[in-house]
């Protein structure tokens, strides 16, 4: 089951970015700014973990492409 965070700084849009961290994305936030979120199934459960702290959270376009919403 792969681990996700979310990036604790959010994109100029707002947004902060869920990552899957086992899928060695090139676009992973420094450590000091990941939110673990824990184990999930899906990246959706991972969206709606980030979502309790950040309420404008989405998926990352290349490493959790099923959650990202433009």
């Amino acid at each position: 089951m792969p681990q996700y965070c979310v990036n604790r700084n959010s994109q100029p849009n707002g947004d902060h970015e869920v990552h899957n961290l086992d899928a060695n994305c090139s676009y992973l936030p420094d450590p000091a700014n990941r939110h673990g979120l824990g184990n999930h199934t899906t990246c959706h459960s991972a969206v709606i973990a980030a979502k309790q702290h950040y309420p404008q959270s989405n998926g990352c376009y290349y490493c959790s492409p099923a959650c990202h919403t433009q």
